[in-house]
């Protein structure tokens, strides 16, 4: 019989199945944001635990050392922000200010993702005790301890629930999700090369970025020496590509803020091997 693992058990449902226990609980435009902060959280949160126990078994005491996680490109996640205060927080009334000082303390530890992450789950439209749920959902069904080797796994993940959004949402979900086969349909003709520079003027979650990076893997190449450019004019669809970027340890430059393209072009000088 083979290996019973993510993989095969319907990981990804699962996720959707949290955020199906939000349906009519909160306005429709705000779910997929609950949900993604959620992945995000609860992902970087499993990679630093494994590499804190990594580091504690070692011995040397390095365990509280911001570089010791950093080095491996993994986010440092103050105590106050792991997933473990989150779940036991769960069931109080106070799990929406709790995950959201949680985001805060992870955007004051890692610059790069200042003013990126969602913090409306103190919001009074969202039912703390749905919220609770959700939480205990992704603490009890959702196994992300093999964060190092399956990265690829939550990916995959985190395309399929947009790729939901994008469905629940109808055309709008064209605003921030653009089809995986088209996606790779376009990187598979472009065809990037190791230390290139990938810009996409209007690069929505940044599909086209993760596509190219498993392009340059798949071709013998090295996914981190990439350089990638874009610019996004919807806020939250901005945020939703900075943590995309995030969770792939893709290093980004979407400029400081959303901006459209044609009226405000953030990156005037580059020069691009790939648009």
């Amino acid at each position: 019989m083979a290996e019973k693992t993510n993989a095969n058990i319907g990981f990804e449902k699962q996720i959707w199945d949290a955020a199906c226990v939000l349906w009519g609980h909160i306005p429709a435009a705000e779910y997929r944001k609950v949900i993604v902060g959620l992945i995000f959280l609860r992902y970087i949160s499993c990679a630093f635990d494994k590499k804190y126990q990594e580091l504690v078994a070692e011995g040397d005491g390095f365990e509280d050392d911001k570089d010791a996680y950093t080095m491996d490109n993994i986010f440092f996640v103050p105590e106050d922000a792991r997933w473990n205060k989150i779940a036991e927080a769960a069931h109080t009334p106070e799990i929406g200010t709790v995950i959201d000082d949680a985001m805060r303390a992870i955007e004051e530890e890692n610059k790069s993702l200042k003013d990126v992450l969602p913090k409306n789950y103190a919001s009074p439209d969202l039912d703390k005790r749905v919220l609770g749920d959700v939480v205990d959902i992704f603490t009890n069904n959702i196994d992300m301890s093999k964060t190092g080797q399956d990265e690829d796994l939550f990916g995959r993940t985190y395309e399929y629930c947009i790729a939901m959004f994008a469905e629940k949402e109808g055309q709008k979900g064209g605003e921030f999700y653009t089809p995986s086969s088209v996606v790779k349909t376009l990187v598979e003709i472009l065809k990037p090369f190791e230390n290139c520079r990938v810009y996409d003027p209007c690069c929505g979650s940044g599909g086209m970025f993760v596509q190219s990076a498993k392009f340059i893997q798949a071709h013998s190449g090295n996914r981190n020496n990439i350089s990638v450019y874009g610019q996004e004019a919807n806020a939250d669809t901005w945020k939703m590509a900075k943590m995309n970027m995030a969770i792939r340890g893709i290093e980004a430059d979407f400029g400081l803020h959303q901006a459209d393209t044609f009226s405000n072009d953030l990156h005037k000088t580059l020069k691009a091997d790939f648009i």
